[in-house]
């Protein structure tokens, strides 16, 4: 096959009627333009230029070769400058799969911030926790948080967003504030239904306390597990992106100082690195403002 950064050069060498200002234009020097152009005439079976110390002149061939090969060379250059403009403004459709109490509570904002900065783009957001399969479904990236599943799909970080103790003044008032993690044992804690359901890790500095805790209530759902601390049931380990505004309002406060859990990692995974501009660009953004929020990539 023969080479179409050869035929460029081709046209371009014609386009100037000189090796000197083709090979100026496409930044190589005149020797291995004349050799590329002499290799594409003998590829291609035929003469295609008059050389001679003053002057070029196109053969008939070469006539008919740069009239067909002008149009395939002007239409890639239109086609590169078009993917430039995608670049600096994409469109198209975003297809996003999201965790349901993450996107509700904190990803709205974001999105809305986005859509307004890309009017171009359109969105199909899929809300749920289930595996996505990027191969044979039609979503062009995936939003988890937790650790990327093992697989051939690229998982890029965004965050890391840390997670601290909240309860509501109310239930402090009556229960108690605990003091050291280990009173925890004491209190209604309300629990995500995870393998570490009934088990905290709590940190503070180099010091790690592991604490057996309990509750009334198991659930599998974080906006449902935020209210419920709001409405006085308990204690809960949240990041505190999630609970920002009940923390302002004052329906919740965080307790036991400078205790915290792990941090839960944030991750944008795709199929390929290879990614159009409106996914690139929204990966970007989102790293922008998670690790601006608190969290770190």
């Amino acid at each position: 096959m023969i080479p179409l950064n050869d035929i460029a050069l081709f046209v371009e060498v014609v386009r100037t009627k000189s090796f000197g200002r083709a090979a100026d234009a496409m930044g190589i020097p005149s020797s291995t333009l004349s050799r590329r152009i002499s290799a594409l005439e003998k590829a291609i079976g035929l003469r295609l230029l008059h050389r001679t110390t003053r002057k070029i002149e196109l053969t008939e061939a070469g006539q008919l070769y740069f009239d067909r090969c002008k149009r395939i060379v002007d239409e890639a250059r239109l086609a590169h400058e078009q993917l430039s403009e995608m670049l600096d403004q994409p469109s198209g459709v975003l297809r996003v799969s999201m965790p349901v109490d993450f996107a509700n509570i904190y990803l709205a904002p974001l999105i809305a911030e986005f859509a307004g900065l890309y009017p171009g783009i359109n969105f199909e957001c899929d809300l749920s926790p289930r595996r996505v399969d990027l191969v044979a479904e039609a979503v062009d990236v995936v939003i988890r948080m937790g650790n990327p599943p093992d697989s051939n799909l690229i998982a890029r970080p965004l965050a890391r967003l840390p997670r601290y103790l909240y309860a509501s003044p109310r239930y402090l008032a009556r229960f108690g504030e605990p003091g050291h993690p280990s009173e925890l044992v004491n209190h209604q804690c309300l629990r995500l239904n995870t393998p570490s359901t009934n088990t905290w890790v709590l940190h503070q500095e180099q010091e790690a306390v592991e604490v057996a805790v309990g509750g009334r209530f198991l659930l599998n759902s974080v906006g449902m597990l935020k209210r419920l601390a709001a409405l006085d049931l308990g204690v809960i380990i949240m990041e505190k992106e999630i609970v920002a505004d009940d923390v302002e309002s004052g329906r919740l406060r965080r307790i036991l100082g400078q205790w915290q859990a792990s941090a839960v990692p944030v991750y944008a995974i795709t199929e390929t690195r290879l990614l159009p501009a409106k996914t690139q660009r929204f990966i970007e953004f989102l790293r922008d403002r998670l690790s601006g929020s608190g969290g770190s990539a």
